[in-house]
């Protein structure tokens, strides 16, 4: 099995060095320097719930919780499917849904609030969920490769055939066809996993670059914000929101984005020319006022 090194692992699912930290203090990752397809798994599910703003002790606490009530069950993040519930993590395995915490069996609802029906056209397979999970991790493998890139696309789009709101699955095609600069492509997976997430912070701001790079710029604006809306600590939406802010010709705004990302990422290399816009953009703005005085 392919195992990738911790650079490797924080580029593929767009975890900064400090998220990763803080989750090993936290005791939801292990300090390790590989890791194998089901470690990227588990990772991306840790980032999904922290993304909707899920407290890392909440997490910790609903693993533990799973474990002890479910004989067997070594790792809940692999064996069920975890889902944000408020601040809570619920979980679903073999056909039912559970708060792990409180022991309570949850009944499902639709969007709108009403039950749902017992008929198994609405009940997704639990294979195909699990089949769909392997797809995506061997996805992830394959996008590593630029020769197997087109297989990784492939992988990504069967992954959707077997479950159509798989939205981290929109998210890696429409990385994909960024980086082959198919923007409406990549804006259409990226507007899909917002219908199928609408927390996905990393959703907005993917969707933010695609219209940044055709010229959208007030409504990649939008997105960055929403992103930050839903993520405070997103160094990168602070940092291409500043970016976009001065494109615009709206320095004001841009600073304090700069100042957000100078505090999140205080020794990268990008510190360094967030710091520099400060400095740049304080000392015209300045000169402005008093000449206008």
């Amino acid at each position: 099995m392919n195992r990738f090194n911790r650079t490797d692992a924080l580029r593929i699912l767009h975890i900064t060095p400090k998220q990763f930290s803080g989750w090993q203090r936290a005791g939801l990752v292990t300090d390790a320097d590989s890791f194998s397809f089901f470690d990227l798994i588990q990772l991306k599910k840790v980032r999904d719930l922290r993304a909707k703003k899920v407290r890392p002790a909440v997490i910790r606490e609903s693993l533990m919780a799973m474990q002890r009530q479910v004989s067997g069950m070594s790792n809940p993040l692999l064996e069920a499917t975890a889902y944000a519930t408020g601040s809570r993590v619920t979980f679903r395995h073999e056909g039912h849904t559970v708060d792990p915490i409180d022991g309570q069996f949850l009944m499902d609802f639709e969007r709108n609030g009403t039950l749902l029906t017992a008929k198994v056209a609405n009940i997704k397979p639990i294979l195909n969920a699990d089949s769909a999970t392997e797809l995506f991790s061997r996805g992830i493998a394959l996008e590593d490769d630029p020769a197997t890139q087109h297989e990784a696309i492939a992988m990504y789009k069967r992954v959707l055939e077997l479950d159509g709101e798989f939205a981290a699955a929109h998210i890696n095609l429409g990385t994909l066809y960024y980086n082959a600069a198919d923007y409406a492509a990549a804006e259409r997976h990226y507007r899909l996993a917002i219908e199928c997430d609408p927390r996905y912070a990393l959703a907005y701001f993917d969707l933010g670059n695609v219209l940044d790079e055709t010229n959208r710029l007030e409504q990649a604006v939008l997105c960055y914000r929403n992103a930050l809306q839903l993520a405070p600590t997103y160094a990168d939406a602070h940092y291409n929101l500043a970016l976009a802010y001065e494109k615009l010709k709206q320095p004001r705004k841009a600073i304090s984005h700069w100042r957000a990302y100078t505090k999140l990422d205080r020794n990268g290399p990008w510190a360094v020319h967030a710091r520099s816009q400060v400095k740049k953009i304080l000392a015209t703005e300045t000169l402005k006022i008093v000449y206008r005085r």
